[in-house]
């Protein structure tokens, strides 16, 4: 875990965090370092009545969770399947998931519902956040083409992308990426990616183990740091919170800390520096 940037610079920073399919079956979010510490407030989307509950059940004072499905607005279908984390608005394309180990099963469609999603731009619950974390298998575009008017503020975007369509007719990376250049962002890097090999080669008798072919990842986009006038003075300083403290990018801490002392004329940056964290420093 990295140091609090707060902790660093004796600030008392603090986010608003949107987390759209909060399904905790990933494991810890990345922004739960500043929820521990009371420097995040989350408000997520979970749809799933079972990872709901999970989540209702164990949250703090700083969460809130609603059981909406999060997209353009309008009706679809929900494919519930055998595995929860790949319930999608999308349905299951078997010319790639039959040549994987384990996806026929997990991806087995076991009952579907249709179900009304809700724009991200007309929720009052989700305005003002600063980072959006989204993993809804294959309709994270769609969210966010209907979250314009949120995203125009927001400094960070923490989103599942696919390299091939394991849902039929779904966006893929390359469609997300255009669209987040398109407003504003700038890739940062790939986080978690996944590779799995293609039947009937198995290795180490593993379903679960990789070799070439990539499948998906997280991909982490920051708003364009090479155009920091764009950012009002308190987003620097909300941004460099999220880049140190959930993805320990320090590099790009320093050179936003040092865009805050130029406006402001602070020394944050120096503080940053002195506190042995830039290697080589």
């Amino acid at each position: 875990m990295a140091t609090s940037l707060n902790a660093i610079l004796g600030t008392e920073i603090k986010i608003k965090v949107v987390d759209i399919g909060a399904n905790p079956i990933d494991g810890k979010p990345p922004y739960l370092p500043l929820l521990q510490r009371g420097e995040a407030r989350v408000v997520g989307f979970e749809p799933a009545p079972g990872p709901l509950a999970e989540l209702n059940q164990k949250k703090g004072p700083n969460e809130t969770y609603l059981p909406y499905a999060v997209g353009d607005g309008k009706t679809h279908t929900l494919h519930f399947c055998s595995a929860s984390g790949m319930t999608s608005l999308f349905k299951p394309n078997p010319k790639l998931i039959d040549l994987l180990h384990g996806f026929p099963d997990w991806a087995r469609v076991v009952k579907t519902e249709e179900i009304a999603t809700r724009r991200l731009d007309d929720m009052p619950e989700a305005a003002g956040f600063d980072l959006l974390k989204i993993d809804i298998q294959g309709a994270e575009l769609m969210v966010m083409q209907n979250g314009v008017a949120n995203l125009r503020n927001a400094l960070f975007v923490h989103t599942e992308v696919e390299f091939l369509p394991l849902y039929i007719d779904q966006p893929l990376f390359s469609d997300v990426d255009l669209f987040m250049r398109q407003h504003g962002f700038v890739l940062h890097r790939f986080d978690h990616p996944v590779s799995r090999v293609i039947k009937p080669v198995l290795v180490n008798n593993d379903i679960y183990a990789g070799l070439s072919q990539l499948l998906w990842a997280d991909a982490l986009y920051i708003r364009d740091f090479t155009r920091l006038e764009l950012l009002a003075t308190d987003q620097l300083l909300r941004l460099a919170l999220i880049l140190n403290d959930c993805y320990n990018s320090i590099d790009l801490v320093l050179h936003i800390l040092g865009e805050y002392d130029r406006r402001t004329q602070s020394n944050y940056a120096k503080i940053f520096e002195q506190k042995g964290l830039i290697p080589g420093g």
